[in-house]
């Protein structure tokens, strides 16, 4: 796995690595999953994918929802596909939510009910969602210390889980099953030490994304008419933004403030995740020869 924030240079060090080595690359980004949201996932060009394919990117319409337990099963199904033809699977991203489920399952819990999803989605917006945080507060006071009241995808699902089964959410996650992971794990985080340096350029990104067009993006997506500002894919870091300005919620200056802060914020929980990833070895994205230390360590984990 090679794990990191936003921005750290992720992209082009798993494409040297498939040419170095010869790995078969497995995205691991909850919104690049989505057809036709290029410019805002940074998602990899053409002539990249051409020199290195990714496998889970553009597998998904915008309008379809797709969670870490649909990430669980294909991921290991491409992972599977690749060790059987003698291949190395590298999964490079930073959903870090996803690569945890990877490795640790899924707890089994009750599919989507668009129905239920939709009537706690028209609560959030007649009661607030601070009233459906506190719902969840008194059912299950652990979710709802994990969950932030903004989170609405989470809060929602946590509410629909308890709905469907009459088993909080909590609950479900002590019951989940414990897997043992078929793969021997090696993973890597790439990460500026400097968190300026990231900031400058999570800001030097997002102004290039708005320059190649972001905003014609999410306008055409906005036109297609069957998509709505709380689906997962529109709600993605960016996304939700660009989407306030075409409804008239800002201005453009604004726009481009809340787009830059909403990937810092990213950028911070990312990094708060691998804090606790376990046995990580760390490479400073900033220094010079940081894909020659991806691989070595790649060569000797042990050194």
């Amino acid at each position: 796995m090679l794990l990191g924030p936003t921005a750290s240079g992720k992209t082009d060090s798993a494409i040297e690595l498939h040419e170095r080595f010869g790995f078969e690359l497995i995205s691991i980004d909850s919104a690049m999953v989505y057809r036709g949201m290029d410019i805002g996932t940074a998602k990899p060009t053409a002539s990249e994918l051409a020199r290195a394919p990714h496998r889970l990117i553009d597998i998904r319409d915008p309008a379809e929802t797709y969670t870490a337990a649909d990430f669980h099963h294909d991921a290991l199904t491409e992972m599977t596909r690749i060790t059987e033809c003698g291949k190395t699977p590298l999964l490079v991203g930073g959903t870090m939510m996803y690569a945890k489920r990877l490795v640790d399952g899924v707890a089994e819990m009750p599919a989507a009910d668009p129905m239920t999803r939709e009537r706690l989605r028209l609560q959030g917006e007649t009661r607030g969602y601070e009233a459906l945080h506190a719902d969840l507060e008194r059912i299950d006071p652990q979710a709802a210390a994990a969950i932030h009241p903004r989170n609405r995808q989470r809060l929602i699902r946590a509410l629909e889980v308890f709905e469907l089964s009459g088993i909080p959410l909590s609950e479900h996650w002590r019951r989940q099953p414990s897997q043992n992971f078929p793969w021997r794990l090696l993973s890597i985080a790439l990460a500026p030490a400097d968190r300026q340096i990231l900031h400058a350029r999570i800001a030097q990104r997002f102004d290039a994304m708005l320059a190649e067009g972001f905003v014609e993006e999410v306008a055409a997506l906005k036109e297609r008419g069957d998509l709505i500002a709380d689906l997962p894919s529109m709600r993605s870091v960016g996304y939700r933004q660009v989407w306030e300005y075409l409804e008239g919620a800002c201005d453009f200056a604004t726009l481009r403030e809340r787009g830059i802060a909403a990937t810092r914020q990213l950028a911070k929980r990312q990094l708060t995740w691998l804090r606790r990833w376990p046995d990580l070895h760390r490479v400073d994205a900033c220094a010079a020869d940081a894909r020659a230390q991806i691989a070595k360590i790649v060569r000797d984990p042990g050194s």
